[in-house]
């Protein structure tokens, strides 16, 4: 007799399989547990290091099973398109195009109405999410600081509903931020802090030459009526500009593979193809929208000013890559291919984007092109960090599974991050600096930007207790001076016999400037263009 029973699901199955192997899982943690110091011969209360090692193996297996479950649940419960896409600015939820070439353009508004007229003649050209999808060759982004949502005439009730870091901005929380010595906002170049008023951040990014100066020159266009300074027309003030792009390689000016894990957001629609863990909530990211705590966090107000919209933190980092190559050069007796270890071991991943963690000896490019394998790791096989040490920038930004670490907290910390590099790439034996500008911007996005970027300097950046290693800096963004006795400038290597200290770390990223901006939705956008049209907003500029 022929089987008339159809054909289980691939949903079915994979719940099957999920379900077996927890109670696999589950066998193996029960006879883990029978074992204790009264029933396994010789072992005594001086033997805790063998609990230790037994305790380990039951954290593994569950942090096993959990990766398992993520997996499954990636198949079964697919990220399906639940937000307002075609209101979302598309630099929150989609990626920057590879290569890339792009500007950013930093505007000053003397003219309120000027600037909210500006806003209405190039919101037809900013890129909704839903529209780069259709894969674009360009787009547009349009985001404001605090004093620019001022100089722009919203109504004070408005003003006040924005969170207070936000209002003080970036220079003002440098503090909290950790941003002394080098990174001290009293150094910071024009127009940033108050050393400028960027009220208004334009950038475009392409996926070509053509596209970008093509873009550009719309962008310019638009501008030009409202910043002719030949005709005395300064309503709105070019302050800079500042190009930035990465060929398709797309590796920073250290010569790193850049850009390869971001949090996928729940919602969305937009799975990404290396991503291996379960979508964070779409609140952690975009405003209006419940978060990992199941509510809807405050936003501002009225709705239409703060509902799927979120925040950006821009900072601004000239790089001293050939202080970089010669500190790694002289740690390593000179000889290149430790040298290169040890600079993979401070960033984390190899040059060609391979985590040290699953290739600790060697580069692997293969590796490291490898979408389906370059993120499909954790450290929960590396707790002692001498695969990938503890203090690495990877791990200290994404401790993903470290031992000790409480997952949700790990992803409430999570941050979209669309950073872009400028100048040329210093090649690893290079040690003298020819001056050119060159570095980092980065650009860190979600509905809480300003909290988690305090929270990333102050704890997990510029100190080193999160990670039990004391005093230690991140070596690639911490605030250093060289100094070969302060333990803020070293960084530990785990290793046999005991584990080795690079002492005297540099300074090899310098903040020249940052800011705290509002990305507003498209709608948003709409709202403050129309500011003063009608009789419900009459204390407008």
């Amino acid at each position: 007799m022929k089987n008339t029973h159809p054909p289980a699901s691939p949903e079915h199955l994979l719940q099957k399989i999920k379900g077996d192997i927890e109670h696999g899982i589950g066998h193996v943690k029960d006879h883990i547990s029978t074992i204790s110091a009264n029933s396994v011969p010789g072992l005594s209360a001086s033997h805790l290091s063998a609990k230790d090692i037994i305790q380990d193996a039951k954290e593994a297996l569950t942090r096993e099973v959990k990766s398992l479950s993520t997996k499954v649940a990636s198949v079964t419960q697919p990220n399906i398109a639940t937000m307002a896409l075609a209101d979302i600015q598309a630099i929150i939820l989609n990626d920057r195009p590879t290569p890339y070439y792009g500007t950013l353009v930093a505007l000053k508004v003397n003219d309120g109405k000027i600037g909210r007229q500006l806003i209405k003649a190039v919101l037809p050209e900013v890129t909704s999410s839903q529209d780069f999808q259709k894969d674009m060759a360009a787009n547009l982004t349009l985001v404001m600081t605090y004093e620019g949502l001022k100089a722009l005439g919203l109504p004070q009730s408005s003003l006040d509903s924005f969170p207070e870091n936000f209002k003080i901005g970036m220079a003002g929380r440098a503090d909290i931020l950790g941003d002394t010595g080098d990174n001290d906002p009293k150094h910071w170049l024009a127009p940033f802090g108050d050393k400028g008023d960027i009220h208004i951040c334009a950038a475009i990014i392409a996926n070509s030459q053509a596209t970008w100066q093509a873009k550009l020159a719309e962008l310019k266009q638009a501008l030009a009526p409202y910043s002719d300074s030949q005709n005395q027309n300064t309503a709105i003030e070019i302050l800079v500009t500042h190009d930035f792009g990465a060929d398709g390689a797309v590796k920073n000016v250290f010569g790193y593979r850049d850009g390869i894990s971001n949090p996928e957001v729940a919602g969305s629609g937009i799975h990404l193809a290396n991503n291996h863990e379960r979508p964070i909530a779409a609140g952690e990211f975009v405003l209006g929208y419940q978060g990992e705590a199941g509510v809807i966090p405050p936003m501002p107000q009225p709705e239409v000013l703060g509902k799927n919209g979120a925040f950006m933190v821009l900072r601004k980092y000239q790089s001293h890559v050939a202080d970089f190559n010669r500190y790694c050069l002289q740690q390593s007796d000179n000889d290149l291919a430790k040298a290169d270890q040890l600079g993979a071991k401070m960033f984390g991943r190899w040059r060609s984007g391979a985590p040290i963690t699953l290739s600790p000896e060697h580069d692997d490019p293969a590796l490291g092109e490898d979408e389906k394998r370059n993120n499909n790791f954790d450290y929960s096989n590396d707790s002692v960090g001498k695969g990938c040490p503890l203090g690495s920038h990877a791990r200290r930004m994404n401790p993903r599974n470290t031992k000790d670490f409480i997952l949700s907290d790990v992803r409430l910390h999570r941050i979209i991050r669309r950073s872009v590099s400028y100048g040329d790439i210093v090649p690893p034996h290079v040690t003298k600096d020819d001056g050119k500008p060159r570095g980092l911007i980065f650009i860190g996005i979600n509905a809480h930007a300003m909290d988690t970027l305090e929270f990333l300097q102050s704890q997990w950046i510029n100190d080193g207790n999160f990670m039990n290693l004391g005093e230690e800096r991140d070596p690639l963004l911490g605030v250093h001076e060289g100094n070969d006795h302060a333990e803020a400038d070293v960084f530990s290597v785990p290793a046999e016999p005991i584990r080795q200290r690079h002492t005297g770390i540099l300074q090899f990223n310098t903040l020249q400037g940052g800011e705290y901006l509002f990305i507003p939705s498209l709608s948003a956008l709409k709202w403050i263009s129309e500011l003063g049209e009608n009789k419900n907003n009459n204390d407008t500029n």
